[in-house]
């Protein structure tokens, strides 16, 4: 079992969802990166994201362009975010790591030496946000082969026959983007996670997790009440770039407290 299925298999039997926060590597350094990893780990995180900085972030808001191009300043690298990998996982061997980017920095690093480096660094899972599922087999048996999970998106407007077409080969979990437009800009509400989570849930197996909009413990208790986990990314950032990075542990502590405050039925 891989950590992503071990870590929602684990929650199933709890009862409760999942966080997983967001971090953009390099932003704004190397150091705040790592340290940032390892005290989300420690502060309830169950699954994170980092951000693979990319000049043309097209999915992107504001907030998360702008930390994208601070990390890309500061020298991130493909290499240099598996290295930054590579030392957390000597101290963590639990927490999964998702790397998400774009499909462009991969093709010149070389799929299959990217899928065998991030493997060996010890990344869970890729969500390549501008890979279309008729070009997955670009990276589908790499990633099998090393064990990586591909998590695709999935938006509100994506028909029932594109849900199955985007669905197949994917694992880990889905990514369900609950707004259309870019990242940090609104809120789904819980009548909309009601209305469309039961039909991604007669479509797949797999958990499903919910990101884009996602800021407040409220919202992501919200998130959790309906799904298996609420992403957060852009709220993390803004609080990074206003405060500090012990203010960005403070808020995903109160994040974690959020979702681990809803029961749900342990499997």
């Amino acid at each position: 079992m891989s950590r992503i299925a071990g870590v929602f298999a684990g929650l199933r039997k709890q009862g409760r969802g999942a966080l997983i926060p967001f971090v953009e590597a390099f932003d704004p350094d190397r150091a705040t990166t790592l340290a940032l990893l390892l005290g989300m780990a420690a502060n309830g995180a169950d699954i994170i994201e980092i951000g693979m900085p990319f000049t043309d972030p097209m999915a992107d808001g504001p907030t998360i362009q702008a930390a994208g191009l601070r990390g890309l300043k500061a020298g991130a690298t493909l290499r240099g975010v598996l290295d930054l990998v590579r030392e957390f996982r000597a101290s963590d061997t639990r927490t999964p790591l998702v790397l998400m980017g774009y499909l462009n920095p991969i093709l010149s690093y070389g799929v299959p030496q990217f899928c065998v480096d991030a493997a060996k660094a010890g990344v869970d899972g890729l969500i390549i946000v501008d890979l279309p599922p008729e070009e997955a087999d670009l990276i589908l048996d790499d990633a099998k082969a090393n064990a990586l999970d591909i998590i695709r998106l999935i938006a509100p407007t994506t028909s029932d026959a594109r849900l199955k077409q985007v669905l197949e080969g994917s694992s880990g979990f889905v990514y369900y983007v609950s707004i259309t437009g870019i990242t940090g800009t609104r809120t789904a509400s819980a009548a909309d996670l009601a209305r469309d989570i039961p039909r991604l849930r007669a479509a797949t197996d797999l958990p499903i997790a919910v990101g884009f909009g996602v800021r407040t413990p409220e919202q992501a208790a919200t998130v959790v009440a309906h799904a298996d986990a609420a992403i957060v990314a852009s709220a993390l950032i803004d609080t990074l770039c206003k405060e500090n990075k012990d203010a960005v542990l403070r808020d995903v502590r109160a994040l974690a407290d959020g979702v681990r405050g809803v029961r749900k039925q342990a499997a």
